[in-house]
């Protein structure tokens, strides 16, 4: 399983986050989705294929439940959540597979439920073509007709309306807040920045989908976890400028080393040009130096 993941999984997981998202990117912000009514399902399921048995793993999935009676869990839906932080374009079949195994399971039971499949990408690029069953699979026009197509419920993350991040209330707003800000603003910095529930799972998500470790290594400096997003970009910001100016001095140390042995050089040139009347080439030659390296000293004399 990637790093990626198992990270958005961590937090992903929190019931809190995983019905925050779902009635944010489906409804709007319409709290239709309970945290409470959640149920942690199992996100492995099988698959034959060339005689063998196959594993497929869903990011995070939940059985969405109503209490019935003396508090039996009663299944109204699977809900599963799927991340991408680039463009996949077999994600139709994938999804289609995750959809199919799961309903396969429900053959022989007396109550069945709708599964309902969230793809979230992260990537700043908009996703590519490839969203439906008939974008990914070539189907020819006379078999149309009996080839029902496939919709992923996609949602771009950077890409959502700035209106949409109100739809959000748990850590998951935050991140929601960050992607769709830093699309267009690279000093972003929340105007009301809200509290940290999640701090680990969070920041380690905003590492792995913003390819910034700096957030991530927040964790193990001093000063203790921050509590929200003006905190931890400071921070971050400050570490940049710091690890830029020790990268600037080794850059600016090494730059000076070259320099000197190139002047150096030059002048071991000039002096035996001046006392043994030799070309610069001759020179060069006496001194050893490199074919491919004389036209920058015949430059510099």
């Amino acid at each position: 399983m990637g790093e990626k993941d198992i990270t958005s999984k961590n937090l992903e997981a929190f019931d809190d986050v995983f019905s925050d998202i779902v009635n944010g990117l489906l409804f709007k912000g319409e709290q239709v989705v309970q945290e409470q009514s959640l149920v942690d399902a199992q996100p492995v399921s099988m698959y034959k294929a060339d005689g063998k048995v196959h594993e497929q793993e869903r990011d995070v999935s939940k059985y969405l439940v109503d209490q019935s009676g003396e508090q039996i869990n009663i299944r109204v839906a699977l809900l599963g959540i799927e991340n991408q932080s680039t463009y996949g374009e077999d994600m139709p079949l994938r999804v289609i597979g995750y959809d199919g195994a799961a309903y396969r399971a429900e053959l022989g039971q007396k109550t069945r439920y709708p599964v309902v499949t969230l793809v979230l990408y992260f990537g700043e690029k908009p996703w590519g073509k490839n969203r439906t069953l008939y974008d990914a699979v070539r189907v020819p026009d006379m078999y149309r007709p009996f080839v029902n197509d496939y919709r992923i419920n996609l949602f771009e993350i950077s890409h959502l309306p700035r209106e949409a991040i109100e739809y959000f209330h748990s850590d998951f707003k935050v991140v929601v807040d960050y992607f769709v800000n830093r699309r267009d603003n690279p000093e972003y910095r929340p105007k009301n920045p809200q509290k940290f529930k999640h701090v680990d799972e969070l920041l380690k998500m905003l590492a792995v989908f913003s390819h910034d470790n700096r957030f991530s290594d927040l964790l193990v400096q001093e000063g203790g976890r921050p509590t929200d997003m003006c905190e931890v970009l400071d921070r971050v910001e400050n570490k940049g400028k710091e690890e830029g100016i020790i990268e600037g001095r080794i850059e600016g140390r090494i730059e000076g080393r070259i320099e000197g042995r190139i002047e150096g050089r030059i002048e071991g040139i000039r002096t035996l040009m001046k006392h043994f009347d030799l070309t610069a080439q001759q020179a060069m030659e006496m001194m050893e130096i490199p074919e491919e390296e004389r036209p920058k000293y015949e430059a510099r004399l």
